[in-house]
């Protein structure tokens, strides 16, 4: 009996020293079972990660469409909860941004939990279309047309909206002005708001929206219904949320003036991941906070509560998937943080390009022998490039000791977000195979490319050695 309950001791420790089983660290779902290996639980189904990855061969990635459906739901839920305590009388809207993540494994399971979307080319615009003609698309989904507005994307909106469609342009410059005025729908514009947030973004030269000066400058518009800001990408405190919120209340009451049509403010994405496990705000903090204010600065300006429109995609998206690597060799540090490299079968600079190109930090566990002797390393990819590598800003990774003929599996979660989309093929290294787990099934979505695959995406066929 003393013995079970030293075990059972032991595997708790062992959860909570990896940081799982935390909505904080957005890893309630996962866990370590009594062999030390990873796994993800799905109401009753149990997701072996480390089984998973032995079978179907890394580097993998693996999609969890449950994930997504069950943050989009929390999220939709705590903002109405709070609208209605609050008494708050405007409405909620959730936009995915799909440039976050554009697989179809994404954005189907978001669309059927009630996501509108927000695109920012021609050919995101095209996807929607796409999703339309095959009815799988409900007319009532509205999309809002961010980015630059090149002649094709503008005439894909036109089109679009023709069919019955609920397109949403929305204003980016002067020089869109015109075109986009004349859109028989409703209309938004996007304004640059002069100011300084705590975010992963330089916001010191911001291309995008009008300025606040150019925005007030406009007449009046008869179908301009949205506001929208972005004040940037993993906004790292709560507070920048808010006097993001407090700034550009203050625009739409004057906007409000000159175009009475207005009614709604898009407060954009940026809402942050805790890559780093440190205490973060969380979503039902930020959501109370945002509808309590927006209420009170309404109702003291005297003007009716505004529809909340949000575009938290890295939110959503990041946490619904993790990367699964092989440790191929191990290769000593003389004088280091860390005491060993551990080369992967896969490329950072390839699959988690964040990692290199804006230095993004991960939380990197073991996906088995979670329980055993641990070692400080750092991380190198396949490709022959001193980049290709992540060594947790020169601190260090813990990860299992290496044994004689025992793989060594490494997860690395929140990597749903930004990643794929930026993928290359440096060294002309394969894309990870990609398989989803959903109501106790594995599918595959994407297999492990072969050289010749490859090849042909550069112009080599079979017969040009000949």
């Amino acid at each position: 009996m003393a013995k079970k309950k030293k075990s059972k001791k032991l595997g708790k420790n062992w959860r909570k020293f990896w940081k799982l089983g935390v909505d904080e660290f957005n890893t309630k779902f996962f866990g370590v079972n009594k062999d030390g290996e990873l796994t993800a639980a799905e109401g009753h189904h149990i997701y072996n990660l480390s089984d998973i990855a032995l079978k179907y061969g890394t580097p993998l990635s693996v999609v969890f469409p449950f994930v997504l459906e069950d943050r989009l739901k929390d999220l939709i839920g705590y903002f109405q909860a709070y609208m209605k305590i609050y008494g708050y009388k405007g409405k909620f809207f959730y936009h995915y941004p799909m440039k976050v993540n554009q697989n179809k494994e994404f954005l189907l399971p978001l669309l059927s939990e009630g996501a509108n979307l927000e695109v920012t080319s021609a050919n995101e615009l095209w996807i929607v279309k796409k999703l339309w003609e095959g009815e799988r698309f409900h007319a009532k989904i509205r999309v809002l047309c961010n980015g630059p507005k090149s002649d094709q994307y503008l005439d894909l909106i036109e089109e679009l909206r023709s069919k019955g469609m609920n397109i949403v342009p929305i204003i980016e410059s002067l020089e869109e002005v015109e075109r986009v005025s004349k859109h028989k729908g409703d209309i938004g514009m996007r304004v640059n708001l002069s100011l300084k947030t705590d975010t992963h973004w330089d916001k010191k030269f911001d291309l995008f929206g009008l300025t606040e000066k150019d925005a007030l400058g406009l007449s009046k518009m008869k179908n301009l219904k949205i506001m929208h800001y972005h004040v940037g990408s993993q906004i790292k405190t709560q507070k920048s949320i808010i006097d993001a919120i407090k700034h550009a209340f203050g625009i739409y009451v004057e906007l409000q003036k000159i175009h009475p049509t207005l009614d709604t403010l898009d407060i954009g994405g940026g809402f942050g991941i805790p890559y780093d496990r440190k205490k973060f705000y969380t979503v039902k903090g930020v959501s109370s906070k945002i509808i309590k204010v927006l209420k009170n600065l309404s109702d003291k300006a005297g003007i009716r509560h505004p529809n909340l429109a949000v575009e938290w995609g890295r939110y959503i998206a990041a946490p619904a998937q993790v990367m699964i690597y092989k440790v191929i060799s191990e290769k000593s540090i003389p004088t280091a943080n860390a005491k060993s490299w551990y080369v992967l079968d896969g490329s950072f600079m390839n699959d988690l390009k964040d990692t290199w190109a804006i230095h993004q930090k991960w939380h990197i566990i073991p996906a088995n022998n979670m329980t055993g002797a641990l070692k400080t390393t750092w991380l190198a990819g396949s490709t022959c490039d001193s980049d290709d590598k992540y060594t947790e800003g020169g601190n260090y990774i813990l990860l299992p000791k290496l044994h004689e003929g025992r793989d060594q599996l490494v997860a690395v979660l929140d990597t749903g977000a930004y990643q794929e989309a930026l993928a290359s093929h440096h060294c002309l290294l394969s894309a990870p195979m990609k398989i989803t787990a959903q109501n106790g099934t594995i599918q595959i979505i994407r297999k492990h490319e072969t050289a010749d695959a490859i090849g042909k995406l550069f112009g080599w066929t079979n017969g040009d050695h000949k």
